[in-house]
């Protein structure tokens, strides 16, 4: 308490001389960052034709993406799959319902638009089994599938999301024969709680990721495959350059990856209307240990070791970077810095249109096949397969 009280004391006069609107600004934007997401309402079911099996939906740029999506809404359905676009006008698109609607249901007007898809391992009719691993945070919750190779593949989800978002390619590495672990990491709502219960960027999450690369080697695994989605990359990228088991890394993949987390944040922070100083003042709390606990963090956040462009000569693992020009979120610009500054190890695909996460769900085709070629290229696929 005595600690917290002086970085108050030297922290508030330091926000203050910014002016006190731009303080509670940049501490709010720092407290943002670190505070794990909660999902929120972006679109709106404007009608359900449960005879048609339609649903109406407001027109966004991830509602007309052509596809298939979930919806989770609340009421007798908490999730629902979504088709092709039927038709759309300037504010409404009409979509396939690929989950059976009775007459009748409940189904609310609001609803967040999401490129899983699959919400649940059943639904891949796969064999599959729940393993808990032994992590510095305590054990955290993974779903297992089994395969042939021993070399096993690792997902990572993102920010603000579950072990969910990864099922989609777990089909992928299945056919090649590779077993897959699907873990989740500290305060993301399914593993233990850290003491401050905030994100580190992927700074500490990348020893609860290590923690199952070991849990792999002990049941197994000659090497790994490390897969990561969003801030699940970034998580990803850490553990290629802090295990001790790095060496067993065989390679990387990156869907929509967070590769440098100041690009991301002033992206962010110009889509939400702030302008600067206040996303360079955020940052720079978060990496002042007195002002970071100020707005939330647990600790010190050390932005240039989550660079990963400036730390690209660290990297030993080939890389397959598979991210959208459109991402709308995770602007794809240091990935292109990335496979620019290593030529040598990184791949990456051209792709648009997708948006974040959802290459997969726009062009599956395409997507498992710059997976799969890519890993066939690097030696992963095994003959049998």
């Amino acid at each position: 308490m005595k600690s917290l009280r002086h970085a108050v004391a030297i922290a508030v006069p330091a926000l203050l001389a910014v002016g006190a609107a731009t303080a509670v600004a940049v501490l709010a934007t720092a407290r943002r960052v670190v505070t794990p997401a909660v999902r929120r309402t972006d679109t709106h079911i404007l009608a359900v034709d449960t005879g048609a099996q339609t649903i109406e939906l407001d027109r966004t740029p991830d509602t007309e993406l052509p596809g298939r999506y979930g919806l989770f809404t609340t009421g007798t359905y908490g999730y629902v799959k979504i088709g092709a676009v039927l038709s759309a006008d300037a504010k409404v698109v009409r979509r396939k319902l690929l989950t059976q609607i009775e007459a009748g249901a409940q189904v609310d007007r609001d609803a967040a638009f999401s490129g899983w898809y699959y919400s649940s391992p059943g639904e891949l009719h796969l064999p599959w089994e729940s393993v808990l691993i032994g992590s510095p945070a305590g054990p955290c919750p993974a779903w297992f599938f089994p395969g042939s190779s021993d070399t096993w593949v690792i997902q990572v989800h993102g920010r603000g999301a579950t072990r969910s978002e990864c099922l989609r390619a777990v089909p992928v590495f299945h056919a090649m024969g590779h077993p897959t672990l699907v873990v989740s990491y500290r305060n993301d709502g399914e593993a233990p709680r850290s003491h401050g219960g905030r994100y580190a960027l992927g700074a500490s999450e990348w020893r609860d990721v290590d923690a199952a690369i070991g849990h792999a080697l002990r049941h197994g695994a000659q090497r790994v495959v490390l897969m990561g989605w969003s801030m699940g990359g970034a998580i990803a990228l850490q553990t290629a350059v802090s295990s001790g088991n790095r060496l067993r890394i065989a390679a990387i993949v990156l869907d929509s990856p967070v590769v440098d987390w100041r690009t991301v944040l002033r992206f962010q922070a110009r889509e939400q209307g702030l302008r600067e100083p206040i996303p360079a003042l955020a940052m720079g709390v978060l990496e002042n240990t007195m002002m970071a606990r100020l707005s939330g963090a647990e600790d010190a956040i050390e932005f240039d070791r989550l660079d990963m462009v400036a730390r690209a000569s660290e990297l030993e693992a080939p890389t397959l970077i598979l991210h959208s020009d459109d991402d709308g979120f995770v602007p794809s610009d240091a990935s292109h810095a990335l496979a620019a500054a290593r030529p040598d190890l990184v791949t990456m695909p051209a792709f648009s249109v997708a948006r974040h996460t959802k290459i997969w769900n726009y062009d599956q085709t395409g997507w498992t096949a710059a997976i799969t070629d890519w890993m066939d290229a690097q030696g992963l696929v095994p003959a049998a397969s």
